[in-house]
C-alpha cells in the first residue's frame, strides 16, 4: 500500500482554482526530477519561450514519454507502455478523477477494501492503475478489445504488486457495459468511464485537427503544420468514438446500470460535452436513482464533469 496523501480529505465538491487538492501534480512538472526518473524523457524536453523546460504536448512519444516519467516516479509503476495509436491519457486529470471517487466514497485516505471497475479501461489501463498505487483499491477493467486487454496485461505483468489488486475483463458484447462484466452476487464500490466522445470516424478526425490547431496557436503558430496530424492523445477505434457519440453510450450505460442497481454502490462517468449533463441527469432521475452528483474537475483553462448516481 502506497502512502502518497498526507493532506486533510476534502468533500467531493467542484474545484475551480485547479486540480484536487491532493494531486501530486498540483505545482507542475519538475521536468528535471522525471528525466532521472524515466532517462528516455530527455531527448523531448526543451527550454520553453517562458524560460522554463517543457515537452512539446503535440508528439505523440513525447507525451507518452511524459507519461511513463509521472507513473513511475509518483506512482511506482514501471515499463507502462502503449501501442502506437492509442489514446494517450493525462495522467494530472485522470488522478483527479480517482480522488474525486475517494471523497465520494468518503471512507478515509487509504481505502484497501473499495472495489472499482473501470468500464472500458483501453490499452492505457490508466484509472485502474492509479486506483491501486493511490489508494490500494481492488480493481476490475473491462474492454471489448482483446489487443488493449493484453497491453494492460503486459503492464501489470512488469509491476508484481499490481497482479493481487488489478485484474481483466474481457466485454464481448458491444451492445452491453456491464453484463458479462458484473458477476453474479459480486459488488463494486464505484465504477468509472471515459466514454468515447465522437459519433463517428470523421468527427474524431475533425476534433484532433482542432486540438492539433489549439495546440499551434498555444506555440504562437496559426495552425498545425500538418492536415492530417497523429495527436498526443492517439485514440484507437472505439476509443473515441461510437454509433452515437457521448451522448447515446451514457444513455446505454445510464440504462444498463439500473439492472444493477444491487450490484454498485456509485455508477459514474466522465462527460466531455456540457450539453449531454442535463439529458443524462433527467434519465438518472426517471429510472428513480436515490442521488445524483455532478462533480466539476479543472486542469488549466480545461473543465470536465464526473455524473455520479446511485440506486442504494
Amino acid at each position: 500500500m502506497s502512502t502518497f496523501h498526507r493532506s486533510e480529505k476534502s468533500r467531493a465538491k467542484p474545484v475551480r482554482k485547479g486540480l484536487h487538492p491532493r494531486n501530486l501534480h498540483n505545482q507542475g512538472y519538475d521536468f528535471p526530477a522525471l528525466v532521472k526518473s524515466h532517462p528516455a524523457l530527455a531527448s523531448h524536453v526543451k527550454a520553453n519561450a517562458h524560460g522554463g523546460l517543457s515537452i512539446d504536448f503535440a508528439d505523440p512519444s513525447a507525451v507518452k514519454a511524459l507519461n511513463a516519467a509521472l507513473l513511475s516516479r509518483y506512482y511506482n509503476i514501471v515499463d507502462w507502455d502503449i501501442p502506437e495509436g492509442a489514446l494517450c491519457p493525462p495522467i494530472p486529470g485522470r488522478a483527479d478523477y480517482i480522488h474525486y471517487m475517494a471523497d465520494l466514497l468518503g471512507s478515509g485516505l487509504e481505502q484497501p477494501g473499495i472495489k472499482l471497475l473501470d468500464i472500458g479501461t483501453g490499452a492505457n489501463g490508466i484509472y485502474p492503475l492509479l486506483a491501486c498505487q493511490i489508494y490500494g483499491w481492488q480493481c476490475v477493467g473491462s474492454d471489448i478489445n482483446t489487443q488493449s486487454l493484453k497491453n494492460v496485461a503486459t503492464i501489470i505483468a512488469n509491476n508484481p504488486a499490481l497482479k493481487e489488486r488489478f485484474t481483466l475483463r474481457t466485454q464481448h458484447d458491444k451492445n452491453h457495459m456491464f453484463e458479462g462484466i458484473i458477476q453474479a452476487g459480486e459488488f463494486f464500490d464505484v465504477s468509472v468511464c471515459n466514454p468515447p466522445f465522437h459519433a463517428s470516424p470523421d468527427e474524431a478526425v475533425k476534433g484532433s485537427r482542432l486540438k492539433h490547431n489549439n495546440l499551434a496557436r498555444s506555440r504562437g503558430e496559426q495552425k498545425a503544420k500538418t492536415a492530417s496530424p497523429t495527436l498526443n492523445f492517439g485514440g484507437l477505434g472505439a476509443e473515441l468514438w461510437c454509433k452515437g457519440g457521448e451522448q447515446l453510450f451514457l444513455k446505454k450505460l445510464i440504462r444498463e446500470s439500473q439492472a444493477y442497481s444491487t450490484q454498485c454502490r456509485w455508477f459514474t462517468s466522465l462527460v466531455s460535452k456540457a450539453d449531454n449533463i442535463k439529458p443524462a441527469k433527467k434519465l438518472i432521475g426517471k429510472l428513480g436513482a436515490v442521488d445524483m452528483r455532478e462533480i466539476e474537475m479543472k486542469q488549466g483553462n480545461k473543465i470536465t464533469r464526473v455524473l455520479a448516481w446511485t440506486f442504494i
